[in-house]
């Protein structure tokens, strides 16, 4: 498809693509997060909290779906990211009639179904927009958008809940429902957007789809700090999505019931994050964009440990510690949701995609998530949400701090053994 006319100019073509990216994944967590605005009280599976078996099922749909998607993601040709993305939100909805529908304790597989052709949106709409001058705005709307939707999808659903009278068995059904237009028309938006330039891919290096073959040797060439970074982001991974999960419950255990401050809290993390995630189009140079980035994950890492002892300490309030620990979360989270890796194959100049390692890092960072969620009720189940997120801070502030070092160092020592080889391999000048 021809892209309009309108979109050669460069600040319309930004402010278009990222609006369409925001839009389209803020869509998508309708089909997903419905069923956190809701706790089931009182339902239990097996002697085990029923909320926890569907957030069970349905995260590990979605890391079941993340190891599927570094094979299909990959390997996606651009002609088809569209279509399948409609495809994949359109099994997630049919799965949510089936919860509603099937009878509980049957219905549980159905929130394994929701989850599991979901985890393949992100990396696919990560196609439409890597490999340009522009990505890092482009990706600071995008990831705003996840940011946002989570608190605003868990109010939606609340309000609902509340004026229309809809079960928590409907609830998630209904949600999703309220979106399908908006997504279809946002899916479309995405469409019209032309693809990368000449000059976008002198700057930002070439951008195609990866067979196993060339994932094998990506992954092989950079294993080290591959491990290393993979590491901290199962930690972080796993520490948001307990955080997004189970909201409702650390807050109102810390005495907050409001569910406006879902929308409230997310959409001024997400303000924030997009401030710093687009200032970073305007450092050129990749691989000094790619330290600024380990000090934010780092910086991000370090508030999640500060606030919280603030917070136990008694000198900060319950909204502002989940306002920050969520602002500490999503600085060191977002990067690794895209612009991380964008400016790493820049800087190394290997033409590749990075829907794949995104994709690659969430499949481990959602299994990480599950063994959370095993960890927590079979080994705490006695503890509540909100002092398990406390102990868990403490320690991700630790150990991610630990291990975005190790890796930076790897990559640093990379670059620079890069550099000095291509300086090695320079002709020596001649002499008159």
């Amino acid at each position: 498809m021809r892209s309009p006319a309108f979109l050669r100019n460069p600040t319309t073509f930004v402010i278009f693509g990222a609006t369409a990216a925001f839009c389209t994944y803020a869509c998508m967590y309708a089909f997903r997060r419905g069923i956190t605005a809701v706790t089931f009280e009182g339902m239990t599976f097996a002697g085990v909290s029923y909320k926890i078996w569907l957030v069970t099922a349905q995260v590990f749909g979605y890391a079941v779906s993340k190891g599927i998607g570094v094979k299909v993601v990959s390997e996606m040709s651009p002609g088809r990211r569209a279509i399948n993305i409609l495809l994949f939100v359109g099994i997630a909805l049919l799965a949510l009639l089936g919860f509603a529908l099937v009878p509980a304790p049957w219905n549980i597989v159905f929130l394994f179904l929701n989850g599991l052709p979901l985890g393949l949106i992100y990396g696919t709409m990560l196609g439409f927009l890597e490999g340009r001058r522009q990505t890092d705005t482009l990706v600071a709307g995008l990831t705003a958008s996840f940011i946002f939707a989570s608190g605003f999808v868990k109010t939606v659903a609340l309000i609902i809940k509340a004026d229309w009278g809809v079960s928590e068995f409907w609830l998630p059904f209904v949600t999703g429902s309220l979106f399908v237009v908006p997504m279809l028309i946002s899916i479309y938006a995405l469409t019209l957007l032309p693809p990368p330039t000449e000059d976008d891919r002198i700057q930002r290096t070439e951008r195609r789809p990866m067979d196993a073959t060339e994932r094998s040797a990506f992954v092989g060439n950079f294993r080290v700090g591959l491990i290393l970074l993979i590491a901290s982001y199962v930690l972080l991974s796993a520490f948001r999505d307990f955080r997004d999960n189970f909201g409702p419950e650390i807050l109102k255990d810390a005495g907050v019931e409001n569910p406006g401050i879902f929308a409230k809290t997310e959409t001024l993390v997400a303000v924030g994050v997009l401030i710093m995630m687009a200032l970073l189009q305007r450092v050129t140079n990749n691989f000094r964009a790619f330290t600024l980035l380990n000090g934010l994950m780092l910086a991000g890492g370090a508030m999640v440990g500060l606030s919280t002892y603030a917070y136990t300490s008694g000198t900060l309030s319950p909204g502002n510690w989940f306002l920050l620990t969520g602002l500490g979360l999503y600085m060191a989270y977002v990067p690794c949701n895209g612009l991380y890796f964008e400016r790493l194959i820049a800087s190394f100049r290997y033409v590749s995609t990075v829907g794949f390692i995104v994709t690659l890092a969430d499949w481990y960072g959602y299994l990480g998530s599950v063994g959370v969620l095993l960890y927590k009720n079979f080994g705490h189940a006695n503890i509540s949400y909100r002092e398990f997120f406390i102990n868990g801070a403490y320690i991700l502030a630790v150990l991610y701090v630990v291990l975005v070092v190790a890796s930076y160092i790897y990559f640093r020592m990379r670059f620079q053994q890069q550099a000095t080889n291509q300086i090695a391999q320079q002709p020596l000048p001649t002499t008159a």
